[in-house]
């Protein structure tokens, strides 16, 4: 089995928490070949999409992880490969969608590719969410200041976030009557009059922001709740949150079951969901992270299940000419 992936340069991952580094190490431990790309090693031409790609072995060690075979990379067309993971971390920028359009084309010649180009490029990790209103907490999307403090004297308390951050970044939570209102919004939503969201505050975060894993539409029945810090309101572990294993609540799996069938029809293979309390906060599609935490918390592989479930989807596919 050859397996292609899409990163960012694995030379400075942090092996520990990186769910690419484990799901390559568990293919590497099946006997798969890996070859190792970043976007700017993609390539349009003559008959189609090519990867300038490097073979690569690694090892799970805190240093010298990575190993290339190949000194130089090797020319080969996206659909030669039997998978190719895209899993290259936001920014979602005007590189990220070029990058999703080659792989569109790539798709149409026959790449398998996880997750499907078009539904990353289209479901942001934010708005996703609201497909889903009966899963989301009171939520409003605008670049209008005056309806945002409508929203806040309504719910008193409120998250707002960019529509494109990640990790934490650029989310604060207001509180009515505070002096900082304006100067948020207005650092929010710049010049350029950009659409935030704004949610109301669930108290419940106090417990954690828990990470569902979701596989080919169902999901993983561990997760991880993260707890925020005691100086921040951010479940998020980049932020400084702890995480710890938790199991799938019934409210939990009702949410999923809402989702599945949706992510399924997008081409969604690998999808994590962020549910605070009671409700669906995100829907990470891009590059979906936690599984090391949860594998450690758990003592189980969830690397192991996700190829396999990969492997009998690469096995179902018709066979495409090389």
């Amino acid at each position: 089995m050859k397996l292609c992936v899409i990163m960012d340069p694995i030379e400075s991952i942090h092996v520990k928490k990186d769910t690419t580094f484990a799901l390559l190490l568990e293919a590497q431990k099946k006997q798969w070949e890996i070859y190792y790309l970043q976007p700017k090693d993609l390539c349009l031409m003559e008959n189609g999409v090519y990867a300038f790609a490097k073979r690569i072995t690694l090892q799970d060690t805190p240093l010298n992880w990575v190993n290339f075979i190949d000194t130089a990379p090797q020319k080969v067309l996206l659909h030669h490969f039997d998978v190719v993971l895209m899993r290259k971390d936001p920014p979602f920028n005007l590189n990220y969608i070029y990058t999703t359009y080659l792989l569109e084309i790539a798709q149409k010649a026959g790449a398998y590719i996880i997750n499907n180009p078009a539904s990353i490029r289209d479901a942001n990790e934010k708005l996703f969410a609201a497909w889903f209103p009966e899963c989301c907490p009171e939520t409003l999307v605008t670049s209008n200041i005056d309806l945002i403090h409508d929203f806040l004297n309504t719910h008193q308390k409120i998250i707002v976030k960019r529509l494109n951050s990640m990790g934490g970044d650029a989310v604060f939570a207001l509180e009515k009557g505070a002096l900082n209102i304006n100067a948020t919004l207005e650092v929010l939503i710049q010049t350029k009059m950009q659409p935030i969201m704004a949610q109301r505050y669930i108290p419940e975060i106090t417990q954690g922001d828990k990470r569902i894993l979701m596989i080919d539409g169902e999901p993983y029945p561990y997760a991880l709740s993260r707890i925020p810090s005691a100086k921040d309101f951010r479940g998020n572990l980049a932020k400084g949150a702890t995480g710890i294993g938790s199991e799938l609540t019934v409210r939990d799996r009702w949410i999923c079951e809402r989702i599945g069938k949706t992510l399924k029809e997008k081409g969604l293979f690998f999808v994590g969901l962020d549910v605070i309390g009671d409700y669906l906060t995100e829907i990470n599609v891009t590059s979906p992270t936690c599984v090391r935490e949860i594998e450690q918390a758990f003592q189980i592989n969830i690397c192991a299940h996700i190829l396999e479930m990969l492997a009998n989807k690469i096995s179902a596919k018709p066979k495409h000419s090389h």
